[in-house]
């Protein structure tokens, strides 16, 4: 082939959306995949780490509200999508 040739001149512009891909787009659809896992797998008895950095347990599960509570006698409601992580049980 002709160094010029019009399928030569496309060719780095294929290894940049491979490598792209690669390095940001997989990664980031394995990353949603993990989160949307962990927030399905919510359930009583869970100690949570919020969005805004309270920790705290669960204590009811209502669809995609959670009641949690963040501190004895104190209960609040949450939304799913409010939990930054899962805590490991101490």
């Amino acid at each position: 082939m002709e160094p010029n040739s019009p399928i030569m001149q496309f060719v780095p512009f294929i290894a940049v959306l491979v490598i792209f891909y690669f390095l940001l787009i997989r990664p980031q659809q394995k990353q949603m995949k993990e989160r949307k896992l962990m927030l399905d797998g919510l359930k009583a008895s869970d100690r949570i780490l919020t969005q805004g950095g309270m920790i705290g347990v669960i204590t009811a599960v209502k669809g995609e509200e959670l009641e949690v509570e963040i501190a004895k006698g104190v209960k609040v409601a949450l939304v799913k999508t409010g939990v930054a992580s899962v805590l490991k049980s101490a």
